[in-house]
């Protein structure tokens, strides 16, 4: 005896199925935009670390020499 469920079953499955099958590509394209994003960011934190050695090594040399003065 078949199943009487069965087709209404196989099409839920196969709803199930795209539904994944478009939350996979949606995720995998949200991976990728995020993944622009962070190299972006990392060029910025590169450059912040940049500013933030030379702020440290010009109050260095200004405390060393003795020609640091106080904020205005």
């Amino acid at each position: 005896m078949e199943n009487p469920y069965e087709q209404v079953q196989s099409n839920i499955l196969s709803r199930i199925i795209r539904n994944v099958e478009r939350l996979n590509q949606s995720v995998n394209t949200l991976n990728q935009e995020l993944e622009i994003i962070n190299k972006k960011h990392k060029n910025l934190e590169i450059m912040g670390q940049i500013s933030e050695n030379y702020h440290n090594g010009m109050q260095f040399n200004l405390e060393a020499t003795g020609n640091k003065k106080p904020p205005i």
